[in-house]
C-alpha cells in the first residue's frame, strides 16, 4: 500500500510541477507579447490549467501529507516529504494570494461556465487599479517561483521514495 500512495505522490506532484513549469518556460515568448495578443494568449489557460491545477496540485499536497503519516518519524525519508510537502504548500499559497487576484481582474470580463465563475470569484478583489504590465509581472514572476517551489517539492519527495 505504501509503495502505491508513493508512486500517486510523485505523479501528482510531477503533474503540478509540469503545470507550474510550463507557465515559467512560456515567460521569454510571452514578455515579447503586446497587451492584446497577451491576453489572448492569457484565455487559452482556463479550464486546462485549472483542472490540471485542482486534482494534481490539491491532490499532490493530500497525497504527501499522507505519505508523510506513513514515514517513520524523524527519519531522512520523513524530514525530505516534509520539506517537499512545505514547497508544496507555500507554492499554493503564492497561487491563492499573488496570482488568484490577477486572474479574478483578468476574466471579470470573461464569460465562464459556472464552475469556472465560483473558482474564479474567490479572492482579493485590490488589483482594479493596476496597468496591465504590473499585472503581467506579478503573474509570470509568481509562476516563475511556483515553479521553482515544484521542482523542489518533486526532487525532495522522489529523493525521500527511493532511499
Amino acid at each position: 500500500m505504501s509503495t502505491l500512495l508513493e508512486v500517486l505522490c510523485v505523479v501528482l506532484v510531477a503533474v503540478g510541477m509540469g503545470l507550474s513549469l510550463a507557465h515559467a518556460l512560456e515567460f521569454p515568448g510571452k514578455l515579447r507579447l503586446p497587451e492584446k495578443e497577451y491576453m489572448i494568449v492569457q484565455s487559452i489557460y482556463y479550464p486546462g490549467f485549472v483542472i490540471g491545477g485542482m486534482f494534481g496540485e490539491f491532490g499532490a499536497i493530500l497525497a504527501t501529507a499522507a505519505v508523510l503519516i506513513i514515514m517513520p518519524f524523524g527519519s531522512t525519508e520523513s524530514l525530505l516529504v516534509l520539506a517537499g510537502l512545505l514547497a508544496l504548500v507555500i507554492g499554493h499559497i503564492v497561487y491563492w494570494v499573488v496570482i488568484q487576484p490577477v486572474n479574478k481582474v483578468w476574466l471579470k470580463t470573461q464569460e465562464l461556465g459556472p464552475a469556472g465563475a465560483a473558482f474564479f470569484s474567490a479572492g482579493r478583489n485590490a488589483l482594479q487599479d493596476k496597468s496591465w504590465t504590473q499585472l503581467r509581472k506579478r503573474w509570470e514572476y509568481a509562476h516563475i517561483s511556483r515553479a521553482v517551489l515544484a521542482v523542489a517539492g518533486l526532487t525532495a519527495i522522489a529523493t525521500a521514495v527511493v532511499l
